[in-house]
């Protein structure tokens, strides 16, 4: 319950109108308990209908995406594109293919990417999109097919001044390269419509290592703030696609040892330390699970369940995966553990219950909107290098990306500070997210 009537019937009717989507009741409602102190300085915001027109998607468009298998049988996927916000810029945010997806998962998506697009202080607003396609265990055919299928109605909503998708979950090189293949095609245009692309057809250096790094760059400055660094400390990583990959390669770099990783089966523990450049041959080049990690690392340990990755004993834990992955009973065990940090490397992992048992034992918690922007942040460099027609160097790309993760890390604690809840980034990066979204649409009117 919050103390204002106002948010009050504003929750219950986000609830009443997005009946079975609670994943998308749970964003809103985190964003409007950090607001209470907003609305109190700012009446203007609630008389202009600012928080009415902030929970109601732009559009949300809905399709079928009929492809065929490699046995000749057509098969039918839904698809989605979430246009959420456009107060700031042109709608951004990735595409997830995972057999969970649905409607509720892209607006909840959706509108954490508003406050996410927000604080890196580029002109980005906030979308996503996605498909309950499953690209593992298919071919490289079947892959193709379905992204060409999902391009051919995607193709219809997007533009590289309009909505420029990316990739998430399920949606790497592989796939971004597909989608963009079939986009030219059938417009004939060779534009930044996507991000993340490869190499050699307008992507940008540094965009796979991006969000990993990104999280590294917000919890140093994070841990610095507080005292404490990367440097010998013992790490944590849940999940082992590019966000984990590349969150272990810059915690390493930074001085720390990351001793577990998971995939969606299991965990394994390596107290030598992770070798990542054999992660790295299992996930990025064989696409294969986690366990054969074992097969070169005898001394390394296994275990069945992801989720026991967080009764790992660490001083900083990494969540990586996907959403609500670390709950209350997760998150008293991190705490047994001696984890003094989390930060949320994947989109709103740890539930309110988890995130709460973290605020009463002075964990350093870092929320997902603000630790993981580093991934958006670089496709909206890839996006500028795509209108200059130029590519810049990795260490140019890198440096920028530092910069914007220790300015979100600086904004949302100066922002939490100017409210009365000094260390709270939750409330900070919510808040900072909103103010400047919110005084855009106020000075566009009503639209």
């Amino acid at each position: 319950m919050f103390q204002s009537a106002y948010l009050n019937d504003l929750m219950a009717r986000v609830v009443a109108r997005n009946a079975g989507e609670p994943e998308f009741h749970q964003a809103v409602r985190e964003v409007l308990e950090s607001l209470e102190p907003v609305l109190a300085r700012h009446p203007e915001y609630v008389e202009s209908g600012v928080l009415e027109r902030l929970v109601e998607p732009e559009r949300i468009i809905k399709f079928r995406v009929p492809w065929v298998n490699d046995e000749g049988r057509v098969v039918v996927n839904r698809g989605f594109r979430v246009q959420f916000n456009s107060a700031i810029g042109p709608y951004k945010g990735g595409l997830r293919f995972h057999p969970s997806v649905y409607e509720g998962i892209i607006k909840f998506l959706g509108f954490e990417q508003v406050f996410k697009n927000s604080l890196t202080g580029l002109p980005i607003g906030g979308g996503k999109g996605g498909s309950d396609f499953d690209p593992k265990g298919k071919s490289e055919g079947e892959v193709m097919r379905f992204c060409q299928s999902f391009m051919t109605e995607l193709y219809k909503y997007i533009g590289k001044d309009e909505d420029v998708p990316a990739g998430d979950i399920g949606v790497g090189g592989r796939e971004i390269g597909y989608l963009y293949g079939q986009y030219k095609r059938i417009t004939g245009l060779y534009e930044g419509v996507l991000t993340g692309k490869g190499l050699t057809y307008g992507g940008s250096l540094a965009r796979k290592e991006a969000t990993g790094y990104g999280l590294c760059y917000f919890t140093d400055a994070m841990l610095r703030d507080a005292g404490k660094s990367f440097a010998g400390a013992r790490v944590i990583i849940s999940g082992s696609g590019n966000v984990a990959i590349y969150a272990c390669e810059k915690a390493t770099e930074l001085g720390a040892m990351v001793v577990a990783m998971s995939d969606s089966n299991g965990y394994i523990v390596d107290e030598d330390g992770i070798d990542l450049a054999a992660l790295k041959e299992i996930k990025e080049v064989r696409r294969g699970r986690i366990r054969e990690y074992l097969k070169d690392h005898p001394k390394a340990t296994y275990t069945e369940g992801c989720r026991g990755i967080f009764t790992v004993p660490c001083d900083i834990a990494l969540p990586s995966a996907t959403q609500n992955e670390i709950d209350e009973a997760s998150a008293e065990a991190l705490v047994r553990g001696g984890t003094y940090a989390v930060a949320e490397g994947a989109n709103m992992p740890s539930t309110p219950e988890a995130i709460e048992v973290f605020r009463r034992a002075g964990v350093l918690f870092a929320p997902a909107k603000a630790s993981n922007a580093g991934g958006v942040a670089t496709s909206a460099l890839e996006m500028t290098q795509n209108s200059e027609r130029l590519s810049w160097t990795f260490d140019e790309v890198d440096r920028k990306l530092k910069g914007i993760m220790e300015n979100i890390y600086h904004n949302a604690a100066a922002t939490a500070k100017e409210y009365g809840m000094e260390g709270n980034l939750v409330a900070g990066a919510n808040i900072a997210g909103f103010l400047k979204v919110a005084d855009a649409m106020m000075a566009q009117g009503v639209v």
